[in-house]
């Protein structure tokens, strides 16, 4: 069933030599392209970085060097709109993307697409991996992929013969986050003291990179402090001005 496939998902962050055929890719990008899509603008691109010397810049820059150069494929996701701007001038017109709400609708698009890109990967019994890093040095990277202004690096994914299965991580438990005709906030401290207990015992008995902490202390340690600052800066320069 496909919802057990969804519940079943893992990332996988060490793959056998094996790679994907430039066919396989494009099946799992076309079954991407059918996810929703906001006014079906298709905001979005994917770069398939088949070169070995592409991939090890762009593991450099990403500061996962393992997960690009060992994948069976590696695959960079892209909000873009510069293919709109094309489609625009043949009516010898323009766009303004420059506004948060354009942002958004590329943001959710191309999430949208890459998640069906990876649940077409996990049905065919291949591992993925997000790879957010790729924010990490967004400008190396635009530059690397030869981006124009309009198309930002969102994520990365690799695809891959899973070398190692992990186990799956335990969410937070659906009354956290389904809600019944309002927001109702009432039970959350209970419930996130539960959920750090199972997380604790998942963190203390998984097969590998075991810990002892709970869910809420790391996303404290996590969001204290604001996470990729140059980003604003870098977005400005890629034509998203939120003006």
């Amino acid at each position: 069933m496909v919802i057990d496939l969804l519940k079943s998902h893992a990332s996988v962050r060490s793959y056998t030599n094996e790679r994907l055929s430039t066919e396989t890719v494009r099946e799992l990008v076309t079954a991407g392209q059918h996810a929703a899509s906001s006014h079906f603008v298709q905001a979005y691109s994917v770069i398939h970085v088949t070169d070995a010397s592409v991939r090890e810049k762009l593991g450099e820059y990403s500061k996962n060097p393992h997960q690009f150069n060992g994948a069976g494929a590696a695959l960079v996701f892209c909000a873009d709109f510069h293919r709109l701007q094309v489609a625009a001038a043949l009516h010898n017109r323009s766009i303004d993307y420059s506004h948060a709400e354009a942002m958004l609708v590329g943001t959710i698009d191309v999430a949208l697409f890459a998640q069906n890109v990876a649940i077409a990967a996990e049905s065919k019994g291949y591992g993925i991996c997000y790879i957010g890093g790729v924010r990490n040095s967004p400008a190396e990277i635009s530059e690397l992929l030869k981006l124009p202004d309009g198309v930002v690096p969102m994520f990365g994914m690799t695809i891959g013969v899973p070398a190692k299965s992990n186990e799956v991580k335990p969410r937070l438990p659906v009354d956290a986050v389904l809600h019944e005709n309002m927001y109702d906030a009432s039970n959350y401290e209970e419930i996130l003291r539960e959920y750090d207990a199972t997380m604790e015992t998942y963190y203390e008995t998984r097969s590998s990179n075991r810990k002892h902490t709970g869910w809420t202390e790391q996303m404290a340690d996590f969001l204290q402090s604001p996470q990729r600052p140059y980003m604003k800066e870098f977005l400005r320069d890629r034509g998203f001005n939120f003006d």
